[in-house]
């Protein structure tokens, strides 16, 4: 990706948090320059990859397969005595034709909420013990405290306010539904790590390849300079 095609994607995602009245903790205001004069004191939002957020699923097609998001709080699995937070908390923003891939967690139970906006859909499937789709099986559904089954590949369909909560090895992937315009996600769950816990259906990246062709309008959490 262009560096102006991510600011860009940033600059949009603050418009629609703005829309819907959604304050953003101070960290997520710090610009480039900022960042460089940060001590020690802010090591938790570097060690945990807090903040802004940008998935293409390394396609190269970042209006078609990946998102924006934000980190506001995570703990650490890997120094879990140093931080001791048990729970993670996103914003998620995605756009009619963007599209994130099938995917389980092995460890993260999540609640994904449609915090405004149009409507998500989210299609679900159960793992077989191989790890592979099981095509056949009813999955059951937690929406919004009522409990479910759906054939498996369901689109369970998020209105603005509604949820659904994921357990580990559900499989899903998620998408707008088209027409109803793009879509405020929240998503509350245990410790995120897209390193150790994501067990997508196809390979897939993480991170985009950044063409820079501007000055960056925030950091993203992969880019934080250390502390001196």
């Amino acid at each position: 990706m262009k560096r102006s095609e991510i600011n860009a994607a940033l600059k949009e995602m603050e418009a629609m948090i703005r829309e819907y009245r959604f304050a953003l903790p101070p960290f997520c205001g710090f610009t480039p320059e900022e960042w460089q004069e940060k001590g020690h004191d802010y090591d938790e939002v570097r060690e945990n990859m807090l903040g802004w957020d940008i998935t293409d699923y390394g396609s190269g097609s970042f209006e078609k397969v990946g998102f924006s998001l934000i980190t506001l709080r995570n703990g650490n699995l890997k120094l879990a005595e140093k931080y001791s937070k048990t729970y993670a908390e996103k914003l998620l923003y995605i756009k009619e034709g963007q599209y994130s891939p099938m995917h389980f967690h092995w460890f993260k139970m999540e609640d994904i909420i449609n915090r405004g906006g149009g409507n998500v859909l989210i299609r679900v499937y159960n793992s077989l013990p191989s790890e592979e789709l099981d095509k056949a099986g009813e999955v059951h559904v937690h929406i919004d405290g009522r409990e479910t089954a759906v054939p498996a590949g369901t689109q369970v369909r998020l209105t603005p306010g509604e949820s659904i909560s994921i357990q580990p090895y559900m499989y899903h992937d998620f998408e707008v539904e088209p027409g109803s315009g793009p879509v405020l996600l929240g998503e509350v769950s245990q410790c995120n790590d897209d390193n150790t816990d994501n067990r997508f259906l196809e390979e897939v990246g993480r991170f985009p390849a950044i063409e820079e062709d501007e000055a960056p309008y925030r950091l993203l959490c992969n880019e934080y300079p250390e502390a001196e």
